[in-house]
């Protein structure tokens, strides 16, 4: 698991980079034809590993149960984010996959609680999460660079 991990953490220092790039007003804009926009893709990342990988394990997730209601899967963004919800975002997309790391080392990832994915992936124990998020993260990163182009 330890490739996945760095490969997630690549991909969130590439998030990081355009939340930090992206002016607040381009992050919040929803294009024509799309449902969510940047800024709603991003949060929706660092809460659906949270969901993955902690929850599906029975351990309590690193973000607020807030955060997850506000961004996890079958959400829509409602146009707002303070400047407090986007730090807090921005230091979330590196220090999850830092504290998964250590707590994969640690071993605290003993259960799962087997899970078929929207994309019809069951996923049946943390190493499948990990993968399943990395294909998850990147539909996202697609997304983002669709939203891009059209801003």
């Amino acid at each position: 698991m330890k490739n996945q991990l760095e490969i997630t953490l690549q991909n969130r220092k590439n998030l990081h980079a355009i939340l930090e790039q992206t002016p607040n007003e381009d992050l919040l804009k929803i294009p024509q034809g799309f449902r969510n926009n940047i800024w709603w893709n991003i949060a929706h990342v660092v809460v659906t590993q949270q969901i993955l990988v902690y929850k599906l394990s029975g351990l309590q997730m690193r973000v607020p149960e807030a955060l997850v209601d506000k961004f996890k899967k079958g959400t829509v963004p409602d146009g707002t984010a303070t400047d407090a919800e986007m730090k807090m975002v921005a230091d979330f997309l590196l220090s999850t996959i830092t504290w998964t790391k250590e707590d994969y080392e640690a071993g605290l990832f003993k259960n799962f609680n087997e899970y078929t994915t929207s994309a019809k992936v069951t996923l049946r124990n943390v190493q499948d999460a990990a993968d399943f998020n990395l294909f998850h993260e990147g539909i996202h990163l697609g997304s983002i660079f669709a939203i891009r182009k059209m801003l």
